[in-house]
């Protein structure tokens, strides 16, 4: 295995800090790095290559830093201390039945090609998140939005991907969904109907972004703590593989 020094003060380049979050916890595009769970590989040389050749059919692109800075990002990365795991006590098997029929949560996310467009693709979310991360997702969807964050975090001007958007016609049509794009004449919004609309401002009344999630808040008396344990068990499962 290569060798590496660690550098005084590691810290991530500003495309790295725009994939993958503040701190590495994961953003909009990339996943948490902090968590050792490394699809491509765990190996220095293997994140190396990674980080230097990109990953293909993934937004994960080829860098072209010098041999140096990728080691440094690697030393930063090793740096990181993961947090402590939530023990997850569930069964897989269960939480699948749950997310595909119960709880309906295949309606807006997709896991391998099986689901909905509204919500984010699933199908390596247990690669990507953290068992804290999935527990407030669930519990409170809407925290990171109402908070005002942006996505994947506030420094890039980067619209709020998940964001319910309402737009009302001029003649009185209401349509409920998430923006795909908008600029200053039109927006493209993905409704709850799971249909495409192709809008231009000037034929809205309103358009209003409600800093809030499409996904419903999942308290106890919807989906009770062994639900979730069993719900929780089957995303961590998913690791793209």
């Amino acid at each position: 295995m290569t060798e590496f020094c660690m550098p005084s003060e590691p810290r991530p380049p500003a495309s790295a800090t725009y994939f993958h979050g503040l701190n590495a916890r994961g953003g909009g595009r990339g996943p948490d790095l902090t968590q050792g769970r490394w699809i491509h590989g765990s190996s220095n040389d293997a994140i190396f290559r990674t980080i230097s050749q990109g990953v293909p059919g993934t937004e994960m692109p080829a860098n072209p830093f010098e041999e140096s800075e990728v080691w440094a990002l690697i030393a930063y990365i090793r740096s990181l201390n993961a947090p402590v795991h939530s023990p997850v006590t569930g069964d897989p098997g269960a939480g699948e039945r749950l997310f595909f029929g119960k709880q309906k949560c295949a309606g807006c996310h997709m896991v391998k090609g099986r689901g909905g467009h509204l919500g984010p693709d699933l199908s390596r979310v247990g690669a990507a998140r953290s068992i804290s991360y999935l527990i407030e997702s669930i519990r409170e969807p809407s925290k990171e939005l109402s908070l005002g964050y942006l996505d994947p975090n506030n420094h890039y001007g980067i619209p709020l991907e998940y964001d319910t958007v309402i737009v009302v016609t001029r003649d009185g049509q209401r349509i409920t969904g998430i923006a795909k794009n908008e600029d200053a004449f039109t927006i493209q919004l993905l409704g709850e109907d799971d249909e495409l609309h192709l809008l231009s401002k000037r034929d809205l009344a309103e358009v209003r972004h409600e800093r809030r999630s499409l996904m419903p808040v999942y308290t106890a008396e919807m989906l009770s703590s062994s639900e979730l344990q069993d719900l929780l068990a089957y995303l961590s499962s998913l690791r793209g593989e």
